[in-house]
């Protein structure tokens, strides 16, 4: 049986917490993940790659997110497509939030 339908303002579900990375997983399916992040300023995910498309989409604050190579700042309410198997990394220039959906098929 599933759980009751419950809105919720998403930036509001992870927290920031002082020279961390948090997250918080909204849903995992075979199919595919969302999950929520917040980053305090400063802190960074190294240059990895995935197997997947993603998408990011910020719910607060200021990120530069690399693509192979390419910066790019993103700021509260614009998104952009992690490419399949293309290296990125990500620094928060300020705290920001963002909702990570990863789609496996």
């Amino acid at each position: 049986m599933s759980s009751e339908p419950k809105i919720s303002p998403l930036a509001d579900l992870v927290n920031y917490q002082d020279k961390s990375v948090v997250s918080k997983t909204l849903i995992k399916k075979e199919t595919g993940t969302v999950t929520l992040f917040a980053f305090d300023e400063g802190q960074e995910l190294s240059e990895h790659t995935a197997p997947f498309d993603a998408l990011v989409f910020v719910l607060d604050g200021e990120v530069e997110i690399m693509i192979s190579g390419s910066p790019y700042i993103l700021k509260k309410g614009e998104m952009i497509i992690l490419p399949v198997n293309e290296p990125h990394s990500l620094k928060a220039i300020k705290k920001f939030k963002m909702m990570l959906t990863m789609i496996r098929s």
